[in-house]
């Protein structure tokens, strides 16, 4: 396929002066026919002159994993088979739905040789994505087109929930720096761990001293405890219309999802079991507690196609559901968004059974923006009504958390930016506390 080059219509426009010349000179026009054909005829000839395309090969490489709303690096590997160089420009086709930092590249590529260009997309979405082609030009002789070639390199992108935010942690965690992401250690203050060792007593609780050790030694001997493995901390996820309200630009749902995965890579290095359920108006997917790297990729794939839905959820139901399929004591984290006092009460009524029987936490997502709302001055009549409805939605929001306290089921609600670190931090607190 031949392309024109701007050279190419620049040099056709110089004919029109020609063209316009022979209203006053008869038959000048004729000069600009032949000029005009001249280009054509150059234009097809140096087109065919061109070097092939067809000895040049790409391939595309992305990671498999991809987090929303996150750079994400895309590399091409370019290779030229002929036995002379080439200069080329380069396009890929990336899905519309990702935002692309550039995908234009201009390379001179040597005989035989494999070139890399990178370049990040930034997925706006979870869910699947395709890639297109990718297509090469090269400049025919004098300029005039360029010689494009389409090369067949479709693939299929797979875009999860924020997966970079885990690798960071991660590696967090490695460096001993948890307390850049607000994350401290505190000391294990329950009794219900596993026994560890013993050591000496250090102002320590009378409650960890081990009197019949101490007698033996002469002297107070207290026992080390560490935490028990092999929990089971199911995440409930509701699929509701609540889930589908936007904070920043992004869904309640997104916000959640982000943090589960941090929830999910704490229980893992803590060796606990971990199980999910996606539920609205019916069961949309559950999965029992199990532990393992493989369960865990199980877990990740079953979150990045999830939706909400503008459904009421049946809460009564997904968790009758629970409890006919998972009897064992859990930490049954569930993701809703109360938002009034009649809400939190349907959600108590339903969770009535289930907190005999499991340690709860429902977990909410704050709006940054109601809390700029209450500092607003009301220096127009607009900003008094905007700060009244913002105080108006707070208020219910607090009675909504009232309602869940005082049925002693533990409330968590946090921005979206502190969301993650929040839910890790309680989970832990859960685990030292022994409450599961």
């Amino acid at each position: 396929m031949l392309v024109p080059t701007k050279r190419l219509w620049f040099l056709l426009a110089l004919g029109i002066p020609l063209a316009l010349g022979g209203i006053v000179v008869p038959g000048l026009e004729r000069i600009v026919l032949a000029y005009d054909v001249g280009l054509g005829v150059l234009f097809l000839i140096t087109g065919l002159l061109t070097k092939r395309l067809d000895v040049v090969t790409v391939t595309r490489r992305i990671d498999p994993v991809l987090s929303v709303r996150q750079p994400n690096r895309v590399e091409l590997w370019v290779e030229n088979a002929s036995e002379s160089p080439l200069e080329v420009m380069l396009r890929d086709e990336a899905p519309s739905s990702m935002l692309c930092d550039r995908s234009e590249f201009h390379a001179t590529l040597r005989p035989g040789d494999a070139e890399s260009f990178a370049y990040t997309i930034t997925p706006t979405e979870r869910g699947q994505a395709e890639f297109g082609d990718t297509w090469l030009r090269t400049l025919a002789p004098l300029g005039l087109c360029w010689a494009q070639v389409r090369l067949p390199n479709p693939g299929v992108a797979r875009v999860y929930p924020n997966v970079a935010a885990v690798k960071e942690f991660e590696l967090l965690q490695n460096r001993g720096h948890l307390s850049l992401i607000g994350m401290r250690r505190s000391k294990i203050k329950g009794l219900g761990q596993e026994f560890e060792s013993l050591r000496d007593y250090n102002d320590d609780d009378y409650r960890t001293v081990d009197w019949k050790a101490s007698a033996r030694r002469g002297k107070l001997v207290v026992r080390n405890y560490e935490t028990e493995r092999n929990q089971a901390v199911v995440i409930c996820i509701d699929l509701g219309r609540h889930m589908m309200a936007e904070v920043d630009g992004v869904t309640k749902l997104d916000h959640v999802l982000d943090s589960v995965l941090m929830l999910i890579h704490a229980a893992e290095r803590q060796g606990d079991q971990v199980g999910l359920l996606l539920f609205n108006d019916q069961i949309k997917k559950y999965i029992a507690p199990r532990k393992g790297r493989a369960h865990t990729a199980l877990l990740v794939d079953a979150l990045f196609d999830a939706r909400a839905e503008p459904v009421q959820p049946d809460y009564t139901a997904a968790y009758s559901y629970l409890t006919s399929r998972w009897k064992r004591r859990s930490l049954c984290v569930l993701f809703s968004d109360a938002e009034n006092e009649d809400q939190a009460t349907d959600l108590v009524s339903a969770l009535g059974p289930v907190r005999r029987q499991h340690k709860l936490i429902v977990v909410r997502v704050s709006d940054p923006a109601l809390r700029e709302l209450r500092s607003l001055p009301m220096t127009t009549q607009k900003a008094m009504f905007a700060r009244t409805a913002g105080l108006w939605y707070l208020l219910d929001r607090w009675k909504a958390e009232v309602v869940l306290n005082a049925a002693r089921i533990t409330s968590l609600e946090s921005e979206p930016k502190d969301l993650a670190v929040t839910l890790v931090q309680a989970y832990v607190k859960v685990k030292e506390r022994a409450l599961i």
